[in-house]
Formats: C-alpha cells, sequence, structure tokens
C-alpha cells in the first residue's frame, strides 16, 4: 500500500498457481479472480495487472498458454481493469497468475479503506461464498474425467464450484463499505478459520463461528467423508491447535479446507450486517452471517455448533 498526492492510496498484490480444472480457459479466469481478491478486500478497485507464467513448452504447446491468458483477459475485461503485460519463463510444471495494482480513495475518517485490523467486539461476521473448493479440488485430482461430466458424480459440485471461483469479489466489496465493515480480509489458502484468526488477531479481538450458518458448496461434507480432504487442511488446523475451541473434526475439517479464489469475510455491525447478506443474495451471492467477534484472548475461535449432513 502506498499513499499518493491527493490522499489516494495505491495497492499491489499477486498471486499464482498450477492448474486446478482442466479447461484451461477456465483455469484463467480463475487464476485472475483470485489475484484480484487481495485488492477488493482492502476496498480497493484494480487498474491494471500483469500476467506471471511458467509454462513446460516442451510438454506442452503454446496454444494452450495462450487459452490460459485469454482467460485471465476475460476475467480483467469483467472486472474493468487492463492486463498491461506481463513474464512468462520456462519451468517444469504450468502455473498461472496475475500482479495486480489498484486503488483506493479512503474518506477523511479512514471509512472506505478495509484492512484485517479493525474489528470490533459485538460485530458482526459476513462471508460471501460457500467454502469447499479445496475439497473439490482434491477430489478433481483423485477421480477420472467422467466425473464432471454431464450426470457425473461431481458434475454439479464442479459447476456451482466452477462459478464460485470465477465470480469476483467486486460486488461483495461493495456490499462491505455499504455496510460500514471496518475489516476484511478474502479467504483462500489458510481457509475460513486461518483467515478468520488473522482478522481476529490483527483487530486484538476473539471470534465465535455459528458452523451451521456458514455456507457450503452442495457435497462438500461427502467429500470430506470420503477423504477428499487437501493436504493443506491439517497443516491450518496445526497452526491453529492453541487458539481454536470446539467443533467436531467433519466440522473443523471444512472450515479449515483451503480456498481458491473464495469469498470476502468482512465484520460491521449486526443490522448493516443483515441489510448486505440480503443485498448480496439477490445478486447471486450465497452469503451469510456466519458468527461475531468478541472480547476475549486476541485472535482465539470458538466453534459454535456443527456442521452436518444436511448441510450445503
Amino acid at each position: 500500500m502506498w499513499r499518493l498526492d491527493g490522499g489516494a492510496l495505491l495497492v499491489t498484490s499477486t498471486d499464482f498457481f498450477a492448474p486446478i480444472v482442466d479447461d484451461a480457459r477456465t483455469w484463467g479466469r480463475i487464476a485472475a479472480a483470485n489475484a484480484a481478491s487481495d485488492i477488493y478486500a482492502m476496498g480497493a478497485s484494480p487498474l491494471f495487472a500483469l500476467n506471471l507464467a511458467a509454462w513446460p513448452r516442451d510438454v506442452l504447446p503454446l496454444d494452450l498458454l495462450g487459452e490460459v491468458l485469454a482467460g485471465g483477459a476475460d476475467t480483467a475485461a469483467e472486472g474493468g481493469w487492463v492486463v498491461a503485460g506481463g513474464h512468462t519463463i520456462d519451468g517444469p510444471e504450468p502455473l498461472y497468475g496475475m500482479s495486480v495494482t489498484g486503488t483506493c480513495r479512503p474518506a477523511a475518517d479512514g471509512t472506505g479503506l478495509l484492512t484485517n485490523a479493525g474489528g470490533r467486539p459485538g460485530q458482526a461476521l459476513v462471508l460471501t461464498k460457500p467454502l469447499g473448493t479445496g475439497l473439490l479440488a482434491t477430489a478433481l485430482k483423485r477421480s477420472e474425467p467422467e466425473a464432471v461430466a454431464r450426470g457425473g458424480t461431481l458434475s454439479d459440485t464442479y459447476e456451482a464450484g466452477v462459478a464460485e471461483m470465477c465470480r469476483l469479489n467486486n460486488t461483495a466489496a461493495a456490499a462491505a463499505i455499504k455496510a460500514a465493515a471496518t475489516a476484511a480480509t478474502d479467504v483462500t489458502g489458510f481457509g475460513l478459520l486461518g483467515h478468520l484468526a488473522e482478522l481476529a488477531a490483527a483487530s486484538g479481538v476473539s471470534a465465535v463461528v455459528d458452523a451451521p450458518a456458514v455456507p457450503l458448496l452442495a457435497e462438500v461434507i461427502t467429500l470430506a467423508g470420503e477423504d477428499f480432504v487437501p493436504g493443506g487442511t491439517g497443516r491450518n488446523l496445526d497452526h491453529l491447535a492453541e487458539r481454536l475451541g470446539g467443533g467436531d473434526e467433519l466440522t473443523r475439517t471444512v472450515l479449515a479446507d483451503p480456498q481458491t479464489s473464495g469469498g470476502l469475510l468482512f465484520s460491521c455491525e449486526p443490522g448493516r450486517a443483515d441489510g448486505a447478506v440480503r443485498e448480496l443474495r439477490d445478486s447471486g451471492h450465497d452469503a451469510a452471517v456466519i458468527g461475531e467477534l468478541a472480547a476475549g484472548s486476541s485472535g482465539t475461535i470458538a466453534i459454535a455448533g456443527a456442521i452436518t449432513a444436511d448441510a450445503g
């Protein structure tokens, strides 16, 4: 983050990863949406991006890379930012993402700028996308291609998961700012619990998660029960071991699921949270109030209730 003359802030972030879906253009769309999430989580708007790619050109054709870049360009066009160039290197496996730069012009009182350090006791927590993309991605890696074909065992979850991963967080960020949110983060590799713990610690508060209220992709409970659990889930839970209370094994597994291009998590006054959720749901987001911040040991999380087989 860099303050410019006139009070505007320049913000930048980068992210890239290996393919998580088989379709090259869809991968490009997801990677670009994921890279822009940090910008939206700060209440900023992307201006331009640089492509970042590694490609095994002796193994995969360059026209396939062209499809990946076209997917990134599709997302940039949807979000209203420019892809200004980038850099590609030879690599043993394909990687793609973006470095995204944007601007934010907060008000004199600081409103309009979102960080993870502004949470206050008594505020409600709003999550703007369902969880489960880590479980889905792991299931895809361990399943035959027919599983995502029409009528396949993963087809419905795959279609819904791809739609969520391609969804930009611009509408969610606008809803957070309208609701006078004072803290926000995007939910990615550390899972809901990991990113919430960071927000709570930076804000000097504790958090309570209402597990049954957390939105989930359909069938993620089944995927967890079939042990399609990514390795990152265990690492996330190990990192939180001394700061986490409550929740059975299934509930903790789902709430710690590493997300790709996940939603925003923001805190605001309860009345405003309800209004934000209504507006987000009207715009197609599976958003919900999923807990609250509380006075207590900084960075700790209490899980209330449990996720059941009926969730999702």
